[in-house]
């Protein structure tokens, strides 16, 4: 539960940080200065929602527009019921300057540490800074570090290997035959890009079957089903989705994709949302995507697959997520589970650790975006909790 001390004077002028200048970012500065709070974002590239600029072209929210917008300024309604990746990033830009959010840039927080007073936390930054908050809000992101695979020869593979982060479009790839490793939302929707975008052929390795949903059925978002059992029980939710299943979706496994063993919702918990349908299922049918198996490794220049059979594609697209990247930040601080994950997240701080949160480390079925807001509000209040009476006050206009 958050913690209830409050500020003692010495650390009254001290603002709160907020590490990182994406959505969650922003959205925290905003609450927070909404409530009188000074906050301060810490951003280490250039300008915020430096993720987002660097996703590939065709990515459109998953969530919808009137769902996926933050506290304090809707998404335009210009920016149409699935927004893309520019327009997302259109939208970080104006809210940071809607909202007048103190935001420095070109700032690495490389660890945080107790401040050696006891009130409040010491961050360790670029050029030797030393900065010191009330509270600090770790919101540097769910898809931080890109993470490859130590496959058995990888590092002597000489064919072109890049992982998911990397990829933009599909013009390089017109014409070559491409082997993209994973199936969650990234993978399916790099493949299907790829075929449209006119690759010769493209293979999808496939280690475990993904739940499948369409984004929207007659009008209704797979987002609002999400909202509507946010709360139910795990086993309720896994026992309704599999009849809807049967009937939204068709059966692949005569295409190597077969319907999964466990739940929808039990899968979520794992940390693995559905696959949100746009284009995979028709190319799956229409054998411009075929599925195999999952990469084992590589060797003598081919791809050795789980089945034992080898491929030698043009170019392997490695769709296999991301770490947290929080080890070297707060790891010292025993605020981490065994997978790198914070053991609490929004208003929730870690045993031993006032004053420290965290926002968007979660996957949510019901969006990320609104998942974001919602913490922002409610870290925004367990800070005002705490004393927001002895945090520093932005200056009366």
């Amino acid at each position: 539960m958050a913690d209830s001390t409050a500020l003692s004077p010495a650390a009254a002028d001290r603002p709160v940080y907020v590490i990182g200048g994406g959505p969650g970012g922003l959205a925290v500065a905003y609450t927070l200065r909404a409530r009188g709070i000074r906050a301060v974002v810490l951003e280490k590239s250039d300008r915020v929602g430096a993720s987002w600029r660097g996703h590939y072209d065709r990515l459109h929210l998953h969530t919808t527009r009137r769902l996926s917008g933050l506290p304090g300024l809707p998404m335009p309604r210009r920016f149409g019921r699935w927004v893309s990746r520019d327009d997302v990033v259109r939208y970080l830009e104006k809210y940071a300057e809607h909202h007048e959010l103190e935001i420095v840039t070109g700032v690495e927080v490389s660890r945080v540490d107790r401040a050696p007073d006891g009130q409040g936390w010491l961050l360790h930054a670029t050029g030797g800074r030393e900065l010191t908050g009330a509270a600090v809000v770790v919101a540097t992101g769910y898809n931080h570090t890109p993470h490859l695979p130590d496959w058995p020869g990888r590092e002597e593979y000489t064919g072109e290997l890049l992982h998911a982060s990397a990829y933009r479009n599909a013009e390089p790839y017109a014409g070559r035959d491409v082997l993209v490793v994973g199936v969650g939302n990234t993978g399916a929707e790099i493949a299907v890009d790829l075929v449209e975008g006119g690759a010769s052929r493209v293979r999808l390795a496939v280690r475990t079957a993904p739940h499948i949903v369409r984004r929207s059925t007659a009008g209704w978002a797979a987002q609002y089903s999400g909202v509507l059992v946010r709360r139910l029980p795990v086993g309720l939710v896994d026992r309704l989705s599999r009849p809807l299943a049967k009937v939204s979706v068709p059966d692949l496994s005569a295409h190597g994709l077969p319907r999964p063993d466990t739940g929808l919702y039990s899968r979520v918990l794992e940390g693995a949302v559905p696959v949100q349908d746009v284009g995979l299922i028709d190319a799956i049918r229409a054998g411009k995507v075929e599925v195999v198996a999952a990469v084992d490794g590589f060797e003598d220049g081919k791809v050795a697959l789980a089945d034992g059979t080898f491929v030698e594609p043009d170019a392997v697209v490695a769709a296999t997520g991301y770490r947290r990247g929080l080890e070297g930040l707060v790891g010292h601080l025993d605020v981490l589970d065994s997978r790198g994950k914070p053991l609490a997240h929004g208003a929730r701080t870690p045993a031993g650790a006032p004053g420290l949160y965290f926002t968007g480390f979660t996957n949510p079925i019901s969006g990320m975006l609104r998942e974001l807001a919602m913490d922002a509000e409610k870290i925004a209040r367990a800070v005002a909790k705490r004393g927001a009476e002895r945090l520093s006050r932005l200056p009366v206009a």
